[in-house]
């Protein structure tokens, strides 16, 4: 079987899908598959081999190496943001009848959309953040929003993953140009109430015969909230698993994940997000393509349950590969 890992995508996070990519390859072959770095950007898609780089043909999803068409049996998808956390890559895989891991079209675009999703889990009872919404060339009363939300506040591109063009903003005289750094990432802007309490997130997977979830990690930032500088800076923020919280809060956070992984027809490994304040759980959001380097949060909680990497994504492919 031929592993396609298919990784870049078109947003700010191009690099770190690049380097979560060569971590999920490394540890997807040490388990004997044989895998190929699938390189997306734009319409360009392109196959890394043997200090070579091949076009990838969409008609078959595969690539000529000289005389030899190599097809892909299977993709791991491990693209942060467009088109791998959209459901748009889904769809391309869905088409061609490849077998692929992680959530599908109807759970990725949902969890992508964070206003989409937030409104949804409110449905459900699932607490969290008042947020309003903002679309680019429509008209909106700013004001008006924010005497429902409140400052501080965040201000944030709706859809996407990533920690980029998020502000917080505590004085109105900020909110425009926040608004306008929001919409440099994203035509939809997403305005939520600032929760001041400790930042948790809990990774789960679940196959046809087994489920996993994980420790939590406390996240503690150095800077004013857990931005792209955080996340990716070496002591900018200290991820502790597991959580430095009561065992009824930790349980209750695991709970909470596994359930919101079912509400949103999550598949694969997904990571949700919460703020703890006092002793309620306010869902933040769902990373449905979560880091895979060896320092992302993931992976800490694997091995923090005394697993490996390898063994996890082994599973996650051997219960996707005949799904289709």
């Amino acid at each position: 079987m031929n592993i396609a890992v298919i990784t870049g995508g078109n947003s700010s996070e191009h690099a770190i899908s690049v380097k979560s990519a060569g971590e999920v390859k490394k540890w997807l072959e040490q388990t004997g598959f044989v895998c190929y770095l699938v390189i997306i950007k734009g319409t360009d898609w392109t196959v890394k081999f043997d200090k070579q780089e091949y076009p990838v043909d969409k008609n078959y999803f595969g690539f000529k190496n000289g005389k030899e068409y190599i097809r892909f049996n299977y993709a791991y998808n491990i693209i942060h943001g467009t088109p791998g956390e959209d459901g748009k890559i889904q769809g391309y895989l869905e088409t061609m009848k490849i077998p692929y891991s992680g959530s599908g079209i109807l759970s990725s675009s949902l969890t992508f959309n964070k206003y989409a999703c937030k409104t949804f889990l409110k449905q459900h009872n699932i607490l969290t953040a008042e947020a309003g919404l903002i679309r680019k060339g429509h008209p909106y009363d700013l004001e008006k929003i924010i005497e429902n939300i409140g400052l501080p506040c965040f201000i944030k591109p709706n859809n996407g993953g990533s920690s980029f063009g998020i502000t917080k903003v505590n004085h109105h005289d900020n909110l425009e140009a926040a608004l306008q750094t929001a919409f440099k990432e994203d035509d939809e802007v997403i305005l939520e109430t600032y929760i001041k309490g400790i930042e948790v997130t809990c990774g789960v997977l679940k196959t046809r015969k087994e489920e996993f979830v994980f420790p939590v990690t406390e996240i503690v930032t150095r800077n004013e909230f857990f931005d792209f500088e955080a996340k990716y800076t070496t002591g900018k923020a200290d991820e502790i698993t597991p959580a430095r919280i009561n065992n009824e809060l930790f349980r209750k956070c695991q709970q909470l994940a596994s359930t919101i992984y079912d509400l949103t027809f999550s598949k694969g490994l997904v990571r949700v997000d919460f703020i703890i304040k006092g002793n309620q759980l306010y869902f933040l959001e769902l990373n449905s393509v979560p880091g895979m380097t060896s320092e992302s949060i993931i992976p800490k909680q694997i091995r923090a349950m005394g697993l490996e990497e390898k063994e996890i994504l082994r599973k996650i492919v051997l219960d996707e590969m005949f799904e289709l």
